[in-house]
């Protein structure tokens, strides 16, 4: 089964299974000398973890990390070889799926699998589930630390924007959200009164048996213009492939994205200047591209949207048919999240670190670092 392996220069491979023994990653490429902080790392798995409030599925995980290879025991150092992450499943609960072994759930990957591989894990979905990301966590946890030490003022912070029918564009500065304004509501909104809304809407279609989807958006600051590799690895391209690898998310937008073909080009394009410092900066003075243009960084701030369906699996009845040829009536049981958003905050920030590490790596390894575009004026007269 290929396609379990993302990046270049910073290779993530992800392993295990939903109802598995364990899950994690394999990390290849991560430059050796570094001082890893494993508290931080865990930090970061806690807050895509389950269990966390009764917007989310209780299925009762620790997420406790462990690390089998790739650090210097005495110095807690990264070694330049393969680092290994583990985290041991423990509540995992097979039976509530037994009735689904033949039958494929609507909007699932159980048919997809099954006509791909003539097999699949039916417990929990296997690798499809979105217990598959906990590798990408811990992974993404590791590649912003390593982002942080290089660009001091590195900020990756993604937040719900919309659930539903509730919308919170309007209320939020995208350039003034910090984590824990987001991580203070269980929503993962940091406007107050759009993330009561939230949860309250969350909670209604919880009761109901159903399941909500919406939006996050995602921005990006303090990454130097430079990074992303034309043509066919373009920063864009590559932030969407990584966001799109996700479950349940379906659509990527950078910038102005769908809503650009509402202006006209005179509006759209982002004008140049250089702003004062030592040495001078470039930037623009609108940001419509999302900080990216040809496919490289421009050194303003990465604006992204994506996406996100709502959960597939739902308690109410539902047509669908199994595996013998038979059309039948599915009754979902189980533990499942009634809205993927919240817990999706950290997973898009940790793929966005996993792209942004790589990009550094690839540029620092063609032209070294710092590379030009560090250095103000290109080409002073």
């Amino acid at each position: 089964m290929p396609g379990n392996t993302f990046g270049a220069a910073f290779r993530v491979t992800t392993f295990g299974e939903s109802h598995g023994p364990a899950v994690g990653c394999v990390i290849d490429g991560c430059p050796p000398g570094h001082p890893l902080d494993l508290v931080a790392v865990q930090a970061f798995l806690a807050r895509r973890r389950p269990g966390q409030s009764n917007l989310v599925t209780p299925r009762d995980e620790a997420d406790s990390v462990e690390v089998l290879s790739g650090l210097d025991a005495e110095s807690g150092r990264t070694l330049g070889t393969p680092i290994c992450l583990l985290v041991r499943n423990q509540d995992q609960r097979s039976g509530s799926y037994a009735d689904w072994h033949h039958i494929y759930r609507p909007s699932h990957a159980d048919f997809g699998y099954d006509a791909k591989y003539g097999i699949r894990a039916w417990q929990g979905g296997g690798r499809s589930s979105a217990r598959e990301t906990v590798g990408r966590v811990a992974a993404g946890a590791v590649a912003e630390q390593l982002l942080a030490a290089r660009f001091p003022g590195l900020r990756i912070c993604a937040w719900v924007e919309r659930v539903h029918q509730v919308d919170a564009r309007a209320a939020i500065d995208p350039l003034g959200v910090i984590r824990a304004a987001v991580d203070a509501h269980p929503t993962r909104c940091p406007d107050a009164s759009a993330a009561a809304a939230m949860e309250t809407a969350i909670l209604a279609a919880k009761k109901r048996g159903d399941s909500l989807g919406g939006n996050l958006r995602l921005v990006v600051q303090g990454i130097p213009p430079g990074l992303g590799e034309p043509v066919f690895d373009k920063l864009d391209a590559l932030l969407a492939q990584a966001l799109l690898s996700l479950p349940a998310c379906k659509g990527v937008e950078v910038g102005s994205g769908f809503a650009g073909p509402d202006l006209t080009g005179i509006e759209h394009n982002d004008p140049y200047a250089w702003q004062p410092g030592q040495p001078p900066a470039m930037a623009t003075t609108s940001n419509r591209s999302g900080g990216i243009q040809g496919g490289i960084s421009n050194g303003m701030p990465i604006d992204l949207r994506a996406v996100f369906k709502p959960t597939a699996t739902v308690l109410k009845p539902q047509a669908s048919a199994d595996d013998a040829g038979n059309n039948v009536e599915l009754q979902a049981k189980g533990r499942h999240d009634p809205c993927v958003l919240p817990r999706a905050v950290p997973i898009v920030e940790a793929m966005a670190a996993l792209v942004l590490v790589d990009a550094w790596l690839r540029q620092r390894g063609q032209v070294g670092d710092p590379w030009p575009g560090l250095a103000g004026p290109l080409h002073p007269r």
